[in-house]
């Protein structure tokens, strides 16, 4: 009998772990003859919050897994599978909206106790579901030339008259520093009060704001990349985005307020700058920057000052501001004309980008792109289609909570 004692301890002492590993990978909800557990639910929680989304998330998360139940069975009845080749891709674009690659973007989710297998059941269910949409109802849209004609009225002023008020950081990150300034920018990301925000701003900032802890004057959202606007006007008053990954360097900003103004500021057909770049030590080329700062006035004054040298060291652009790259995009956001920003520098630190706002070019004659109104259009309509479908699949399932 005595033999047996130490085994019947470890076991006595090891059962409170189990259970609740079980209980973990114990079932939460059964949806028709699948089971959802309380894993996947932990799991998907953990992933909306990575994602910042708002509202009650283990509520939200039940609700998105119960419809994932019923997409996968919907797809699978209609012969849709994703191949290997079709799903290695989905998951490199969907690493890529977030300006990583996929390696970089499992490794944030590993930081935040998210499982690779998470990811990729998360993308597999929404290339399937969008593929088996577009197989059953497509046939049904056709968008006319009055319906884009109508789109285009309702877009007048658009954005045109919201103005943000808004705090800013830009942590360095070449290669070797990459990993370190993700995680901080991970950790302020986290942040609701403006006074930290900027006590953080005036720390690790590289941005002449940081003099100012990060806050901006009221600007016209249209200042901003427009791939930026929607996550700005998604925040509340205090959030503050997450880590947007841009070229040797990570933003964050915060919103401190947002205003509707009677005479808004018109979308841009073409931004106008010119670069400088100044080669030698960081405190060398700062400090030159900082004396050609004091004496140029206009883009034309930057002339005089590369009189001279390689010719690659100065460039004058002419971008939509769709096109212009964002860690430039963002430097220009808060400039008027002849305004000067010199706080890029390339991957070494060795080359520092003087950055002046010659002008913004109004969209008020630009040709308007019918075909991407019309396909904006066309996939409103079959996501309309599909929710009316969801709500149909989720009425007539057998929906068991545990």
């Amino acid at each position: 009998m005595t033999l047996f004692r130490p085994l019947i301890f470890v076991l006595a002492m090891a059962a409170p772990n189990l259970v609740s590993a079980q209980g973990l990978f114990s079932p939460a909800i059964t949806v028709n003859d699948s089971v959802v557990t309380n894993y996947e639910i932990d799991q998907r929680i953990k992933l909306l919050t990575l994602f910042r989304t708002p509202g009650n998330l283990p509520e939200l998360a039940r609700e998105q897994l119960i419809e994932d139940r019923l997409k996968a069975e919907e797809a699978k009845r209609a012969g849709l599978r994703l191949s290997e080749d079709a799903m290695a891709q989905a998951m490199e674009d969907f690493a890529g909206r977030a300006n990583m690659s996929l390696d970089q973007f499992l490794v944030l989710l590993n930081q935040n106790g998210i499982d690779k297998e998470t990811l990729a059941d998360f993308v597999r269910i929404g290339v399937t579901w969008r593929d088996f949409v577009r197989l059953r109802y497509g046939n049904r849209v056709n968008i006319t030339e009055a319906d884009i004609d109508r789109a285009l009225g309702n877009q007048a002023g658009g954005d045109a008259g919201i103005e943000v008020l808004l705090s800013e950081i830009i942590i360095p990150a070449p290669p070797p520093q990459a990993a370190q300034a993700m995680q901080t920018a991970q950790r302020i990301s986290g942040l609701t009060s403006e006074a930290a925000f900027s006590a953080e701003a005036r720390r690790v900032s590289a941005l002449p704001s940081k003099a100012n802890g990060g806050r901006l004057n009221w600007l016209p959202i249209t200042n901003y990349p427009p791939a930026l606007r929607g996550i700005l006007l998604a925040l509340g008053k205090g959030e503050v985005t997450a880590p947007l990954p841009i070229t040797n360097g990570v933003a964050l900003f915060q919103l401190r307020g947002v205003r509707e103004v009677s005479q808004g500021q018109p979308d841009f057909a073409a931004i106008e700058y010119m670069t400088y770049l100044i080669a030698g030590a960081p405190e060398d080329t700062l400090a030159k920057a900082t004396s050609v700062a004091g004496r140029v006035d206009t883009c034309d004054d930057l002339y005089g000052e590369a009189k001279g040298q390689p010719e690659e060291n100065l460039l004058r652009t002419s971008l939509p501001p769709a096109d212009i790259p964002q860690n430039v995009a963002i430097a220009l956001a808060n400039l008027d004309a002849g305004e000067v920003n010199y706080s890029l520098t390339d991957a070494t630190g060795t080359v520092r980008q003087f950055i002046m706002m010659c002008g913004r070019t109004p969209a008020i004659d630009a040709e308007v792109d019918r075909e991407a109104i019309r396909t904006q259009l066309r996939g409103e309509r079959l996501t309309g289609y599909a929710d009316g479908l969801l709500a149909d699949l989720k009425a007539a399932a057998t929906i068991i909570t545990q």
